[in-house]
């Protein structure tokens, strides 16, 4: 069996020359509390650090396959002599009791101790004797110690009492049982934390007269200190105990969580903590965006010192930490260079957040249609490449298809060279109820294909379809807001269209002025064209539209000389027909609703030209 040890003390010798009143306060400890010009004497493991006065180790600051530390004594002196007889003496003081999450069960405890002297802890004092006595000193030196015992001996009343010790820790003068909680801390390996978060302490000298014989002099001065010390423990006992019950429910959910990651090489488990302070509380000043699943934040991880991004989760969902596990080991298994890369993620709080590796140079929105930002051909002919090849690693060589369904250039990140990493792919999937997606369609008005607002589902051809608007977008330095935007800026690429190949060069950004290639932007602007067709089944595969930007002798793609006018819907069952114009307008005749009626029916697109 490990034992843990720890001793609490300060300094008290008898019949030493020092004032009639004595005062101190500790309402928090520093690194500089235990030093030569600080006010205590810590030896053995006894720390000061971070607001907190730690009697032994921080298991939390252990690495998390490193054995419990055994056999440790703890002890802290205050440095100046107190008056310890005859006084009124009452002293207050905060403490933490923390299990090791690699232990079994609790330690031993702690004690707080009126001794003679400023000597550490007897040599072997660990385990039972709390740090006060040893096999010598046992029954021979007297001491006044009022001990926390956290487990039970074969000379303890129960495994959770507070006693007062004089001669020896196997005879105590008067036991409190705290046991009523039901809590068995008995086997297996045993080590805890002990921390002093507050101390406060008062001695009053009182005249000789006022203490008649030895029996008054243990009523007068321990009575106060362990009816106080009794109160403290009475009324803090079941807010520690509810808080030692939470963290290892807690720890014992990481622990699984991590076994699973492992076992399924997902990504890292960050704790709420971390990415809090990461992001200063999630600041305002550290927001770098909104999207349509929630907001990005800024975040600087001291060890090692690396900038993330986190997407603080805004939308709702039911489903557990195992559901949300298998979807993102599943997202974070798509790699590729032009796929922005799921680093972490943080399930606590009832918020999911995700971390990704942070791009200096933000988002493509910034750089459409903004005068005070810029980017020359090469870099847009670059950015609508590395996208293209995003979707054909999603739609087709990552094993099962992955559709985006919200391709737009808010989540087209471009790192500290310009290139594109392609973001939020999976979210959709990974947030939305599958039962519900035809009442909530996934997407962003402008970039969403017209067979999606009644079909209700997304597909390879519905990503091509929000590429195609973003060609558009990129080559002529325009943003779309809407439908209407969106066939406005189609209408007029069109119309040049119309008149030639030639005339396509009329729509390119002002801002380039004349400076880029004529052929790959008549090559992008046909690519953004035909991915754009109203038809799904005559849009190119993503495939296609890479090997076009890349190859100048790829043959071009098709396109009808003008532009089509109308997209005719017809069911396979005849209760109702639809006619669609491209502004979405919808003509239906029959009963019925025709939100309930798409779920029944397979919808079959053909192309009408007037």
């Amino acid at each position: 069996m490990l034992i843990l040890l720890l001793l609490f003390t300060f300094l008290s010798p008898s019949f030493t020359s020092v004032d009639s009143f004595n005062n101190f306060s500790f309402p928090s400890f520093d690194s500089d509390s235990c030093t030569n010009g600080g006010n205590l004497i810590c030896s053995d493991s006894a720390t000061a650090s971070n607001g907190t006065l730690n009697v032994t180790s921080d298991h939390q600051q252990q690495q998390p396959r490193d054995p419990p530390p055994i056999n440790q004594i703890g002890r802290v002196l205050y440095k100046y002599p107190v008056i310890g007889w005859p006084a009124y003496i009452c002293t207050t003081f905060s403490i933490r009791i923390l299990t090791d999450p690699n232990s079994e069960g609790a330690g031993d405890g702690m004690a707080f101790v009126l001794t003679q002297d400023a000597a550490p802890s007897p040599a072997n004092s660990f385990g039972s004797f709390l740090g006060i006595f040893d096999q010598s000193t046992q029954g021979v030196v007297h001491q006044l110690a009022i001990e926390f015992d956290t487990y039970k001996n074969e000379f303890d009343p129960d495994d959770n009492h507070i006693a007062i010790d004089t001669v020896s820790v196997q005879s105590p003068v008067a036991v409190k049982s705290l046991n009523s909680t039901g809590i068995n801390l008995k086997s297996g390996t045993l080590s805890e934390t002990h921390q002093v978060l507050a101390w406060n302490f008062t001695s009053i000298e009182l005249p000789n007269k006022s203490l008649g014989t030895k029996n008054n002099l243990v009523v007068k001065i321990v009575v106060p200190v362990i009816s106080g010390l009794l109160f403290l423990a009475i009324l803090s006992l079941p807010f520690v105990l509810r808080s030692l019950r939470i963290q290892r429910e807690r720890l014992a959910r990481k622990v699984d969580i991590e076994v699973m990651i492992a076992a399924a090489n997902g990504p890292q488990l960050f704790s709420y903590k971390k990415l809090l302070k990461a992001t200063r509380n999630f600041s305002k000043d550290n927001l770098l965006g909104t999207g349509g699943f929630g907001n990005v934040y800024k975040g600087v991880m001291s060890k090692p010192p690396t900038t993330i991004a986190v997407k603080k989760i805004n939308a709702t969902s039911k489903q557990g930490e195992e559901e949300y596990l298998a979807e993102i080991c599943t997202i974070s298994r798509l790699r590729h260079k032009n796929l922005l890369q799921l680093q972490g993620w943080c399930h606590d709080h009832d918020q999911l957040l995700l971390v990704y590796e942070y791009m200096p140079n933000g988002s493509l929105d910034r750089f459409i249609g903004k005068d005070n930002t810029f980017l020359d051909w090469a870099t847009r002919y670059k950015v609508l490449l590395g996208l293209a090849s995003a979707l054909v690693y999603l739609h087709e060589e990552c094993g099962n298809p992955v559709i985006h369904r919200d391709v737009k250039p808010n989540n087209v990140m471009l790192d500290s060279k310009y290139n594109a990493h392609l973001g939020d792919f999976g979210l959709a999937r990974l947030l939305q109820n599958e039962a519900s997606v035809t009442t909530r369609i996934a997407g962003t008005p402008g970039y969403l294909a017209p067979e999606v607002s009644f079909t209700g589902k997304a597909t390879p051809e519905s990503d091509v379809y929000s590429f195609g608007m973003v060609v558009l977008e990129v080559v002529c330095g325009k943003r779309t807001k809407g439908i209407m935007d969106e066939n406005s800026l189609v209408d007029s690429v069109w119309r040049l269209y119309e008149k030639g190949v030639d005339a396509l060069l009329d729509c390119v950004d002002r801002l380039l002025e004349g400076k880029f290639d004529e052929e790959e932007v008549k090559r992008s602007l046909v690519v953004g064209l035909a991915c754009l067709h109203p038809d799904f089944m005559l849009r190119p595969r993503m495939r296609k539209v890479v090997q076009v930007f890349m190859n100048p002798n790829e043959p071009p793609l098709n396109l009808p000389e003008s532009r089509p006018n109308f997209v005719c819907l017809s069911f396979n069952s005849s209760t109702i027909t639809s006619t669609i114009t491209d502004l979405g307008s919808s003509k239906v005749d029959g009963g019925g609703s025709m939100e309930t009626l798409l779920d029944e029916t397979t919808v079959q697109y053909g192309l009408c030209h007037v």
